[in-house]
């Protein structure tokens, strides 16, 4: 791998101008907000690279993203990517390291993975900090304004941790006797899944950020009437904490190309989208800004689109969709220690579940490029059939072999997403959501799971009727829906791989993010914490003499 070039050449490349460029140790800077007042120097051709639904056998969603990147680069393309900071949670649980992978990764890889310029350890103080607050108020009963003081038991707020921990999914606070607060239950969520992340990934600037915290929903008065974040007197604390954080990150990839790396919401209970700032930033500075939505397009892709996109007034050009061979068969009954020997009818099986993301693709209006995440044992035979199949639906297929080959792997790739991206220069396509805002979120919700993942209907819960009624009694009806479901299949089921078909999707709460400006329906069992497996990544974790750190990522 080429050695790291200095930072500041690459902003300088770039055209970052040097007053915009603040140096965060080795390897890392942050970009002045400043820099996107500037005369946009890139023709912003905006490229959304996301999957089918990922398998244990993986997609490498995160490297094939890198690797469009370098092999454009190496096609002396400008283009710049704009990704997510990697969460502990999965670094040290069954993910490893978000940073791609073997040839075509994000350096300083070990920076990244970690502390990196401490952006998640600033959302997590901050969501604390109002915990805190609402705890100090139930404590000596602090009047709310002319709303009257908070009823403990309407506390909706939570507490967060940047780490996979699933004994804190419901806890206990305030035990301890009266100096000990207020005894109620209580439940942390990853910082992942924090409402704060979400704002501060879908904030403009610093008073829009601001403004945003303050309209968080802790809970509600004695007499019914809500308690925001601002009523309580938090926002502004809670902006100083984030202050640094909301300014974008810049790292370089491991062929010295620039990459923005900035927030961090998952996509199967979040938005899954890295923020605005950096992915404007990449347009802004880039010819093809390429980004990234996590697990599959029924899940990043489509918040990507209907919540980021319509917030951010932006769209993209078109899709990139990730898949592999084996991905592929699993979703067609090959069980994971078979996935990667040739099996045609495994494959044929699975292509199903393929069609229904290029389905949604066209739903959306976005020409597709099939990536295949090329590995040695890859058959040419398997490969020719899923290019006849892509064909019949319209779509491109591009070999990608970064991992092994860096940009020049991905040539192939590059140059197809190249020529697909700007023959949409006179004609880009139009802005397409799945629902409208002036529709129940119930006629949301049921228009979504339809469209997207193909379901007969949604069903609601009591808990969520009523969480509904409290929403729309709050005048929040309007807002977007973030659906928060298993990555694992279009259904709410993991276990349903491949294309289910008649199905219902449950949702069984819905919770107002008001300061990030949607409604979070979570449906089956998914979790806010994740939990660590039996056995986790931190076991793989080791540190040499000379203190670098390995095992951060997989198969290292």
């Amino acid at each position: 791998m080429h050695a790291p070039r200095p930072l500041h050449e690459v902003a300088q490349d770039l055209g970052l101008a040097p007053e915009h460029f603040v140096p965060y140790g080795r390897g890392k800077a942050k970009i002045d907000l400043a820099a996107l007042a500037t005369p946009a120097r890139g023709k912003g051709r905006l490229i959304l690279v996301s999957a089918i639904n990922p398998t244990p056998a993986g997609e490498g969603k995160t490297t094939t993203s890198i690797s469009l990147a370098l092999g454009m680069q190496r096609r002396g393309k400008n283009a710049v990517l704009a990704l997510r900071e990697p969460s502990l949670g999965p670094v040290f649980g069954v993910k490893g390291g978000g940073t791609g992978g073997g040839k075509a990764q994000l350096v300083p890889a070990e920076d990244i993975n970690l502390h990196f310029t401490g952006d998640i350890h600033a959302i997590t103080a901050a969501h604390n900090l109002l915990s805190a607050l609402i705890d100090n108020a139930l404590h000596f009963k602090l009047p709310v304004g002319d709303k009257g003081l908070l009823d403990a038991r309407t506390v909706r707020w939570g507490r967060a941790l940047d780490m996979n921990d699933r004994a804190l999914r419901e806890v206990i606070v305030g035990l301890g006797g009266k100096t000990g607060g207020i005894p109620r239950q209580e439940r942390f969520d990853i910082t992942a899944a924090s409402e704060v992340m979400a704002i501060l990934a879908l904030a403009s600037d610093l008073q829009d950020l601001q403004a945003r915290l303050a309209r968080i929903v802790v809970g509600e008065s004695e007499a019914g009437a809500p308690i925001t974040a601002g009523d309580l007197g938090a926002a502004v604390a809670m902006t100083a904490l984030l202050r640094d954080a909301l300014a974008p990150n810049l790292v370089q990839t491991t062929e010295g190309g620039p990459a923005f790396v900035h927030a961090g919401p998952f996509a199967n209970i979040a938005h899954g989208c890295n923020s605005i700032l950096a992915t404007k930033l990449a347009m802004h500075y880039g010819d093809y800004a390429i980004t990234e939505a996590g697990f599959g397009f029924d899940l990043g892709g489509e918040k990507f689109l209907d919540i980021k996109c319509r917030n951010a007034g932006i769209f993209p050009r078109m899709l990139v969709l990730v898949v592999t061979l084996r991905a592929l068969k699993m979703h067609g009954g090959a069980p994971v220690k078979e996935a990667a020997l040739a099996n045609l009818s495994a494959l044929e099986k699975g292509l199903p579940h393929l069609d229904k993301h290029l389905e949604t693709a066209a739903f959306y209006g976005l020409p597709t490029v099939v990536a295949v995440n090329r590995f040695p044992q890859d058959s040419e035979e398997e490969l020719a059939f899923l290019r006849a199949r892509v064909a019949e639906k319209g779509g491109r297929v591009a070999l990608s072999e970064g991992f092994g080959r860096g940009g020049e792997g991905c040539l192939e790739l590059a140059d197809v997403v190249a020529e697909v991206a700007d023959a949409t220069d006179a004609n880009p396509p139009a802005a397409t959501f799945s629902y409208r805002l002036d529709e129940t979120p119930a006629a949301k919700m049921n228009a979504l799971a339809k469209a997207v993942y193909g379901a007969r209907e949604v069903v609601f819960t009591a808990r969520a009727k009523s969480d509904l009624a409290r929403i729309e009694k709050l005048g929040a009806s309007g807002l977007p829906i973030c659906m928060a479901k298993t990555q694992l299949s279009l259904s709410d089921d993991p276990k349903a791989a491949g294309r289910p078909e008649d199905f219902a999707v449950t949702v069984r709460e819905v919770r107002l993010a008001a300061g990030a400006g949607f409604l979070v329906a979570l449906t089956g069992d998914v979790m806010t914490m994740p939990g660590l497996p039996r056995v986790p990544a931190a076991a793989n974790v080791r540190i040499e003499a000379d203190g670098t750190i390995r095992g951060l990522m997989q198969n290292e």
